[in-house]
């Protein structure tokens, strides 16, 4: 049972509220390894249903799952100089293959006589690696596209950590595909960029903004970075997924030709993308609240969880005989329902554990409700609960999680138009954007001026946006900072 002590409210101090959620709610804590975090088993039960999830939609467009090594040869980094530049400030590097003896007997130390002919590197990202591979699998258009994934860890050395959203390993899906046509990969690369979205929305019920990043912002190495943005209950964007057009600069750097239907050879062209532990950061700050967590039942481990409420065991009995049928009845429709017999805690702590751990339906049923033959219904989005007649309450409970689950995605939905603004000016922009939310303004197109705001405010371009917000039409106009010639409005917004 997890530890139910209050928290911090969100309006008094948002990260400690974060912090605690995600430490008292059993989700993960921190390891004795510098930056690298434990994710606990109710974490990361969320995480392979995340996982499934994705996995599913994955295969829907052909991809397979495959395995690449963890360590990547320093040389392969070293040939597309964009994408090393753009990593090199993270990457861990292993120097030795063995320890020895100190022989001062101070426990054992690095053999300096295992140095490695060359250094490895623990993967930051895997296109180098891949693309060395790809290589052995490639040489006419008959063996193209390449659809594959991989499910993995990466290590990227961040100085500042926080729990799910920047943490120096985390785990996450990188997909990698070779393409015969530029159109071809890139309508790839915008199909994967629909499934995040879709995942986003219908799953986590997140609604998020789908876009391209400006060229300061673009995943080192690709021609076109598109992106999913979420928006926080504090106003601040974060980065939910994205979706790399790489153009033919890993085939280059790797050499990877094939022989195309007119004879000729010619590179190939690449995609990749991917999601990672991060969509647990963005999951939690989203929906959660000051009493825990608010899980969408979609992704909910425990969808429903059944509490009898009784003083002696004779009358366990009576009542599992009125609601084991009822857990069975929800299982055999798919739903996740846990019935909770364990003696060793009072029904009012189970209550509290289970709010702080985002169940979306409580059943709970006590002596009186047996005499009665009625139950009482709980929902953790709107914290409401009502008696309700056994009768139909299987019916009940199944639309009742769709409905949470509608629920929680226009919740959040309203709150993000709410705080979405169209400014004009750059000392409008100024005050705005202290105020979070997302910031619709014109921006010339060049990266000074995108370089000059960031350094000014701290606002990024989360996105050039690919359709239009709700509520707002984007049209060409004037740059709000040099009043050169804009095409139309991006989101601006401070971000994790």
């Amino acid at each position: 049972m997890a530890n139910y002590q209050k928290l911090t409210p969100r309006s008094e101090d948002y990260s400690k509220w974060y912090n605690e959620l995600v430490v008292k709610a059993d989700l993960a804590e921190q390891s004795a390894v510098r930056g690298c975090m434990v994710i606990k088993p109710y974490g990361y039960a969320i995480w392979e249903t995340i996982q499934a999830e994705l996995d599913r939609r994955f295969k829907e467009k052909g991809v397979k799952n495959a395995y690449f090594p963890l360590l990547i040869p320093k040389s392969f980094l070293s040939r597309e100089a964009e994408h090393v530049e753009g990593f090199a400030k993270e990457c861990a590097v292993v120097t030795h293959h063995r320890l020895m003896n100190d022989p001062n007997g101070k426990g054992v130390v690095v053999d300096p006589e295992a140095r490695l002919e060359e250094e490895l590197i623990i993967r930051p990202t895997s296109e180098t690696i891949i693309w060395s591979t790809y290589k052995n699998w490639i040489s006419s258009y008959r063996d193209l596209p390449i659809l594959c994934n991989q499910w993995c860890n990466v290590m990227r050395w961040e100085m500042r950590t926080r729990l799910f959203l920047r943490t120096a390993e985390f785990l996450w899906q990188e997909g990698h595909t070779a393409h015969a046509t530029k159109e071809e990969a890139e309508d790839y690369a915008r199909q994967m960029l629909d499934v995040y979205a879709d995942f986003a929305e219908n799953v986590m019920a997140i609604p998020v903004v789908k876009g391209v990043k400006s060229p300061n912002e673009r995943f080192a190495g690709a021609l076109n970075t598109y992106c999913i943005e979420a928006m926080m209950q504090d106003g601040k964007a974060l980065q939910a997924g994205t979706s790399h057009f790489l153009g033919q600069n890993f085939a280059k750097s790797f050499d990877v030709q094939f022989l195309n239907k007119e004879n000729k050879y010619e590179y190939v062209w690449a995609t990749s993308w991917g999601v990672s532990t991060r969509l647990m950061g963005a999951l939690i700050m989203t929906h959660s609240d000051d009493n825990g967590l608010v899980l969408p039942p979609h992704l909910a481990p425990i969808q429903v969880v059944i509490v009898p409420i009784y003083k002696k065991e004779d009358q366990l009995a009576e009542l599992l005989a009125k609601l084991n049928p009822i857990a069975d009845q929800l299982k055999a429709l798919g739903v996740r329902v846990k019935v909770d017999t364990d003696d060793k805690y009072t029904p009012g702590y189970k209550f509290a554990d289970y709010e702080l751990k985002g169940v979306p339906v409580r059943l709970a049923m006590g002596g009186r409700d047996l005499e009665n033959g009625t139950i009482e219904i709980a929902r953790r989005d709107t914290q409401t609960k009502e008696t309700v007649s056994l009768d139909g309450i299987v019916e009940n409970v199944t639309s009742l999680l769709e409905e949470i689950q509608k629920n929680l995605l226009k919740k959040a939905l309203d709150f993000r138009i709410a705080n979405t603004r169209e400014v004009n000016s750059y000392e409008e922009f100024k005050e705005e954007v202290k105020k979070g939310g997302f910031i619709l303004a014109h921006w010339d197109g060049t990266a000074e001026t995108e370089q000059r705001i960031k350094d000014e405010t701290k606002a990024t371009i989360r996105c050039i946006p690919l359709a239009d917000l709700p509520g707002h039409k984007s049209e060409p106009g004037r740059c709000m900072v040099t009043g050169k010639p804009s095409a139309g409005r991006v989101v601006f917004a401070l971000n994790y």
